[in-house]
């Protein structure tokens, strides 16, 4: 548990020695804002020298509180509990506990076990706080403003900084926190109904306005939270922007009256909000502190808005105690505050991740509810990516194994060795190598370094292994080092490297991925200088418009006129056959990253105001034709692919809506599946890196549209694999940097999961070592 206190004795810490403004044990603190995490770091920083002056300034009276109950997981209760158990032994007595999670979705609940959760008012929660700060000697000062953040901070040596999403102490000093607050799509109200649900429960309403959903949790033994929510269209179509308190309370109790059984809501100060994520660059600002959500919020989906508060507190605390210079003497009180966020920071980072996963998931709600029931829990229960199908098969093996069975895994088969079917070609997992370019041709000849490549990763199990970008011309190169299939030297020398995979490794099916570079090319090699012009032998180099990618760095492009359309069609068409004949299972064509094709496709590099330009239809004309050549050529048998960047993560660039718009055109020209990867448009991009960052773009593409699709992007483990598929978020799941780390990535995760089926065979030579070998010796 991050941040646990050592303490001397069951009721007080060991004293400290009074300091100054710059030594880590204040005595004179500050405390704005007398919510859980406020209160309960007064109480800390009280218990662990009593001889500290701690006040604490709350605007509102004691009794006042917004929202009803709180969910503290048991890693935060035992955080507690080793820091003060006098207030653990006090929330222990009131303590709500349960394990289930019901999701209620067209009439059919579906529950799932296992989960341990435990909560209680907040109200009691606040009342239990006020009372240790009271026993403690903390001042509490109700209905009273702060002094201004500047006067506090000169008449302390410490100020907490607790005082919430709206945080004046944080606007006040914004030029030095530098927040960054995104305020999201759905609107949600706090209420609270007279009895305790049984379960968590998670009900899903569709109603002629739209979806709706209902988050409600037991809190005591007679009184559950219940929150509300839905889009901001849904609702202003449902007319309660209308409605007063009293009336949108008793309209939310009749849209769920079946979950409700008929009884009523109520409210307490509740309003319709949004939800305001908040990031801050930096969390303290002279002897100034920010924690809880002046810090940072995460999404109440995932239940963390008390719990990082609490857990702030504790970490802070121990970071002011914790940090005696070697010496014996204080080191300044920046240091600590900077040790504290620098304990903190990579937990919070990690659960605004997982709760900007799981508020998003229901943003797109109304995209998920077509899903069977059961597949629609598991697809909920694993939202955030925490918790995930392995975690799932622990906490609830026969819920688990029910999803499983419905997602057709044949008994005792991860669904990652479930086969999958592309029009003619099965696949006989759901593992795709994804193109990495190496850079290691010699006129864009595939040599020993791609026969080695690919056939290890071919031998490795994974059902479909595709090659890097194969360039349809040598002005289509990227490098000089790049692959290509313009000359029949090349197409031989793609034939021995099929031919070696498909001895070596029955089953496994070959990709080859074709695309051009636009104004992307001509650049050094990766390891040279990545999108750096070529110090000498440069070629010219054609685009959608003529926008050089980096201004004053990389050259300008000529923009293609009819002729020059036309001559990279039938590149592109030369090249297909050249890969029908060299033995290739499947075909992709490369629309994404800022290539030749992507640039046709997005705004931010598509300036054109011939029929190749302008609105979405016009920007998609020339890759649509190119693909028709393609698939016109390509064996009717073949499956076809199209890999997209789904965002460019740029302002003004493509849209969810359109990479949606993009997959349903390829996909009605004849892809049989759409690869899902993002950006690499333009240099300035700014992606939102992390677990699976991609994945949301492929779920939302694949339930909007029905067309399977292949998700990539930091995808790295097995069981996330596993989570993805059965989640139906994916068909397919690429990875590339775990193969590079791995070439037998796949047979290794069917080992470790004890498969030992069809789906990921050993080769002869290697079938001795398909167990893990031993770590060492007893005896």
């Amino acid at each position: 548990m991050a941040g646990v206190l050592t303490v001397s004795g069951p009721d007080r810490g060991p004293a400290a020695s009074a300091a100054g403004p710059s030594g880590p044990t204040p005595s004179r603190i500050a405390v704005v804002g007398g919510g859980p995490g406020g209160l309960y770091a007064a109480a800390l920083l009280k218990r662990l020298d009593p001889r500290r002056e701690v006040t604490v300034w709350e605007r509102n009276a004691p009794s006042d509180t917004f929202g009803f109950g709180v969910v503290l997981s048991d890693e935060t209760l035992g955080g507690i509990r080793d820091a003060d158990p006098v207030v653990y032994e006090a929330l222990r007595r009131d303590l709500v506990r349960w394990d289930d999670i019901d999701v209620v979705h067209r009439g059919h609940r579906t529950t799932s076990t296992g989960h341990g959760f435990a909560a209680l008012g907040r109200r009691r929660l606040l009342e239990i706080l006020h009372a240790r700060c009271t026993e403690l000697g903390v001042r509490l000062r109700f209905r009273a403003e702060a002094p201004p953040p500047d006067v506090l901070a000169a008449g302390h040596d410490l100020v907490v900084a607790a005082d919430g999403v709206h945080s004046r102490t944080r606007e006040a000093h914004a030029a030095h926190f530098r927040p960054r607050i995104t305020t999201h799509r759905c609107r949600y109200i706090w209420l609270a109904a007279d009895f305790a649900f049984d379960a968590f429960r998670f009900e899903i309403a569709e109603t002629e306005y739209g979806v709706m959903q209902l988050h409600a949790y037991p809190y005591e033994a007679g009184a559950s939270t219940a929150i509300v929510e839905m889009r901001e269209e849904v609702w202003r179509a449902a007319g309660f922007e209308e409605l007063d308190e009293a009336d949108s309370t008793a309209r939310c109790a009749k849209i769920f009256a079946e979950a409700l059984g008929g009884r009523e809501l109520r409210s307490h100060r509740s309003a319709w909000t949004a939800f305001r994520t908040v990031v801050n660059a930096h969390w303290s600002y002279g002897n100034t502190v920010l924690i809880g959500d002046a810090a940072h919020t995460a999404h109440f989906s995932i239940g963390s808005g008390t719990k990082l508060a609490v857990e702030d507190a504790l970490a802070l605390a121990n970071s002011l105690e914790g940090h005696a210079a070697a010496d014996g003497g204080n080191r300044p009180l920046p240091e600590a505050l900077a040790a504290y966020e620098a304990e903190r920071r990579p937990v919070v980072e990690s659960t605004q991740r997982a709760a900007t996963a799981s508020l998003r998931w229901f943003e797109e709600l109304a995209g998920h509810v077509d899903r069977p029931p059961r597949p629609f829990a598991f697809d909920l229960l694993t939202r955030s990516r925490r918790v995930t199908h392995a975690n799932l098969r622990l906490r609830d093996p026969a819920f688990t194994a029910t999803v499983e069975r419905d997602f057709g895994c044949p008994p005792g088969t991860p669904p990652m060795f479930t086969p999958f079917r592309l029009r003619g070609l099965t696949l006989r997992n759901r593992v795709v190598v994804s193109p990495m370019d190496m850079y290691v041709a010699e006129d864009g000849v595939p040599g020993d370094f791609h026969l080695v490549h690919l056939g290890s990763r071919a031998l490795g199990g994974a059902g479909l292994v595709m090659t890097e970008m194969v360039c349809v011309s040598p002005e289509g190169r990227i490098t000089p080092g790049c692959t290509g299939l313009w000359t029949d030297e090349q197409a031989a020398a793609w034939s021995r490297i099929t031919a070696f995979a498909h001895a070596g490794a029955p089953g496994t099916a070959l990709g080859v991925q074709l695309g051009h570079s636009g104004r992307k090319g001509s650049t050094r090699r990766m390891w040279e200088g990545i999108d750096q012009p070529l110090p000498e032998g440069n070629w010219p180099l054609v685009a959608a418009s003529p926008l050089p990618y980096r201004p004053g760095v990389n050259q300008t492009p000529r923009a293609l006129d009819r002729a020059g359309l036309a001559a990279v069609r039938e590149e592109f068409t030369a090249a297909a056959r050249r890969a029908a004949r060299s033995g290739f299972d499947l075909l992709e064509l490369h629309c994404a990253h800022g290539y030749l094709l992507s640039g046709f496709l997005s705004p931010l590099t598509n300036h054109r105001t011939d029929a190749y330009g302008g609105d979405l239809d016009g920007r998609l004309r020339f890759p649509l034709e190119v693909f028709d050549a393609v698939r016109e050529v390509w064996p009717e048998e073949r499956p076809m692919t199209v890999r997209i960047s789904a965002t460019d993560w740029a302002e003004g660039g493509t849209s969810e809506e359109d990479a949606v718009a993009i997959a349903r055109a390829f996909a009605d020209h004849g892809a049989d599946a759409i690869d899902v990867s993002t950006g690499q448009v333009v240099p300035d991009e700014a992606p939102a890196y992390g677990r699976s960052y991609q994945t949301p773009y492929a779920d939302r593409i694949r339930n909007e549209t029905g067309v399977p699709v292949i998700a990539v992007g930091a995808i790295s483990s097995w069981d996330d694999v596993n989570s993805l598929l059965l989640a139906g978020r994916a068909d397919l799941c690429a990875l590339a940097r775990p193969h590079l780390y791995d070439p037998h990535w796949t047979l290794h995760a069917a080992a470790e999961q004890g498969y030992e089926g069809p789906a990921a065979p050993w080769p002869a030579p290697y079938r001795a070592g398909n167990r893990p070998p031993p770590t060492g010796r007893r005896g």
